[in-house]
């Protein structure tokens, strides 16, 4: 990973995407800073659109009331976008409602699996606003599991068949073969009618955690924040770049640096 200063933003830059968790928010919590900073990208007509591993609940919030032009959710199983013309909330999901509520019924039997096998681990808090996946709490709002706890997990989830992915915060578990960058793609398709494949030079993805990974090996121009060395070790793709501050002032320190090469007569 070299060092954010090293990085030259592409004239071409026509959007940011981004990890929510320890990513835009720092120790939990969404900071002005970070907030700021997001309002200006946005501002510049940049399309802006946060990635992350959070709850259906909590994303028809992000797409109505935050300044982005979408939001993918639960690790790639829907994307929100918000019409403000027509005031309706467009939701596009991987699977049909049929398919969610059988795997629904699955996903309990695992859960209960798991919170028999490995003390200390609790469903995630947000567990209540999910549609399409399981979310185990290793460090959120529990003492934080051991590596060997969270391989425990993994392991558990993946024995049952379904996908597992280890986030900052959460072990996430879904049935199915999708990821973020599946439904990103569909999202850039299908509402900004871009074929990522043939532009991902044209945007940027900012993360910090393994399932970010398939994100930072498909975008030239993907940085972690700071923070993102802690979980190198469990990341198969690391990020091109990374910021010398974590969390949220990582993410204010890159958006400055993309508001500064935007700045009129530069």
């Amino acid at each position: 990973m070299k060092p954010l200063a090293d990085w030259t933003p592409p004239r071409s830059l026509s959007g940011v995407f981004f990890d929510i968790d320890d990513t835009l928010t720092t120790e939990g919590r969404l900071t002005g800073e970070a907030y700021a900073a997001l309002e200006r990208l946005h501002g510049t007509g940049l399309t802006v659109v946060p990635i992350t591993g959070r709850p259906a609940g909590w994303c028809d919030h992000i797409a109505r009331m935050w300044p982005v032009d979408a939001v993918v959710g639960e690790n790639g199983a829907f994307y929100f976008s918000y019409d403000r013309a027509a005031r309706k909330l467009l939701k596009r999901y991987r699977d049909d409602d049929a398919t969610r509520e059988r795997n629904r019924a699955r996903l309990t039997a695992v859960r209960d699996q798991i919170l028999a096998a490995v003390p200390g681990a609790a469903l995630a808090s947000d567990q209540a606003y999910r549609e399409a996946d399981l979310a185990i709490d290793y460090c959120e709002d529990v003492r934080p599991l051991d590596d060997r706890a969270i391989d425990r997990i993994v392991a558990l989830m993946r024995a049952a068949g379904m996908t597992a992915k280890v986030s900052s915060i959460h072990v996430n578990g879904w049935f199915g073969e999708y990821d973020k960058l599946g439904m990103t793609r569909a999202l850039a398709q299908e509402r900004f009618a871009v074929d990522l494949d043939a532009r991902r030079a044209d945007y940027i993805f900012v993360g910090d955690s393994p399932n970010d990974a398939p994100l930072f090996a498909f975008f030239p121009n993907s940085i972690g924040v700071a923070n993102v060395r802690a979980a190198a070790h469990r990341i198969e793709h690391l990020p091109a770049y990374v910021a010398a501050a974590s969390g949220g002032a990582g993410f204010a320190e890159i958006a400055g640096r993309l508001l500064a090469e935007r700045t009129p007569g530069r």
